[in-house]
């Protein structure tokens, strides 16, 4: 996110109580803009982290942001975790994969799905990489475009909600299928704040299951039904608000004080008094 800096030659123009006036405003809004650009690596919650994989969609291990999971396999199965992603964060997926000692040359790929199970393309990241003969790991990434809070429906842009990682390997020699790897994922965020916000917000996050599974009493009617039970630790964000509000107030409080110190500079000695003639 893009911090305006005001010089101080600009304020000591606008005069003192200008300067009091920016200085208040622009003081609060600096450090959480600052504090939004670094990723969120802090555990949550106090159990210990997942030590298996799912086998599929329906299957997949849900992981909290910011904790390492790891999982055992074999060459060939497909590895399937899930996270929660809220608007504004930018998800990032690292993946290593621990290889035996003999094998052949393997090529490791990971995907990213929503919570509607739409591919999503990454911005950057080494997404499928091959492993030669002999090495004893490969790491690959993905980090995703930063989520939306609401989006057209054609659109194929990331929404709030589940999203799920699989982790493979493409095109196994017949010598390597079966063989036993070990895996380490690990999903952390920027949050990018105001300058990805929209005009918008889903009624719902994209988890899915709503209809299948029942959180509480089959008699119960007011029940919630998810079938993913991960959320992000302060809740889903309802997307109407974000640090572009503050932004935007500032910069009104700014031109306002600016429109003021300009009229007070331009502005007339005031009209001479009428002299009667002959005075």
């Amino acid at each position: 996110m893009r911090i305006t800096r005001v010089s101080s030659r600009a304020l000591a123009a606008l005069g003192p109580t200008a300067a009091l006036a920016a200085g208040l405003l622009l003081g609060p809004a600096v450090a959480p803009a600052v504090a939004d650009s670094t990723p969120s690596a802090s555990p949550s919650g106090d159990g210990s982290a997942p030590t298996e994989a799912g086998t599929s969609f329906r299957t997949a291990t849900e992981i909290d942001q910011g904790r390492t999971a790891t999982a055992s396999g074999s060459a060939g199965d497909y590895l399937y975790w899930s996270f929660p992603a809220d608007s504004g964060q930018r998800p990032t997926v690292k993946a290593t994969v621990k290889l035996p000692k003999s094998h052949t040359a393997q090529t490791w790929q990971v995907d990213v799905y929503d919570g509607l199970r739409r591919r999503q393309a990454c911005q950057y990241g080494a997404q499928t990489r091959t492993a030669a003969p002999g090495t004893a790991s490969v790491e690959l990434a993905c980090v995703l475009r930063t989520v939306r809070a609401w989006s057209e429906p054609w659109a194929n842009d990331p929404l709030p909600g589940t999203y799920y990682v699989r982790l493979t390997a493409l095109g196994l020699t017949a010598a390597d299928l079966g063989l036993p790897v070990g895996a380490e994922l690990r999903v952390d965020s920027a949050d990018i704040g105001g300058s990805a916000a929209v005009d918008g917000s889903l009624a719902q996050p994209l988890v899915p299951g709503i209809a299948v599974t029942s959180g509480g009493k089959k008699d119960d009617s007011s029940a919630s039904a998810v079938l993913s039970s991960t959320e992000p630790d302060d809740g889903w964000s309802s997307g109407w608000w974000s640090d572009r509000w503050v932004w935007t107030a500032i910069g009104a409080v700014l031109a306002a004080l600016a429109g003021i110190g300009g009229y007070t500079l331009t502005r007339g000695q005031g009209r001479p008094r009428h002299v009667p003639p002959g005075a």
